[in-house]
């Protein structure tokens, strides 16, 4: 099932993973290691999960993939509005912020039409 030519949420789901990289790393060094690793877990599976869904067995499998990347992006959008809001931590770029919303609603659309070619 996997097609090669260039593909928009891939991309952009790799390019966050790598933002994601940078920001969970001031956590770190923070020696915030639980905090660091929450945010860098969450934040790169959203592109291991589209990666994933690209090798897709068939159309469901396709779409139970995409929604455990958009489970994984809803979960990093917790771990950054935690950030953001508490007076403690560092908040994140709001680049990051609307890179993820943005990946999110084009997770939405890929799931919601997909599963309208499906059945």
């Amino acid at each position: 099932m996997r097609n090669d030519r260039e593909n928009i949420i891939v991309a952009k789901t790799f390019d966050f993973a790598l933002e994601i990289i940078d920001f969970s790393e001031v956590f770190f060094n923070m020696n915030r290691f639980s905090l660091a690793n929450q945010i860098f877990k969450a934040g790169t599976s959203i592109g291991a999960n589209v990666r994933e869904a690209q090798n897709a067995e068939s159309k469901s499998d396709f779409i139970h993939k995409m929604k455990i990347a958009a489970k994984e992006a809803d979960e990093t959008e917790y771990w950054l509005l935690l950030c953001q809001k508490s007076e403690r931590l560092n908040s994140p770029p709001e680049k990051l912020i609307s890179d993820l919303k943005e990946i999110i609603l084009i997770l939405s659309k890929i799931i919601s039409s997909s599963k309208t070619r499906q059945g």
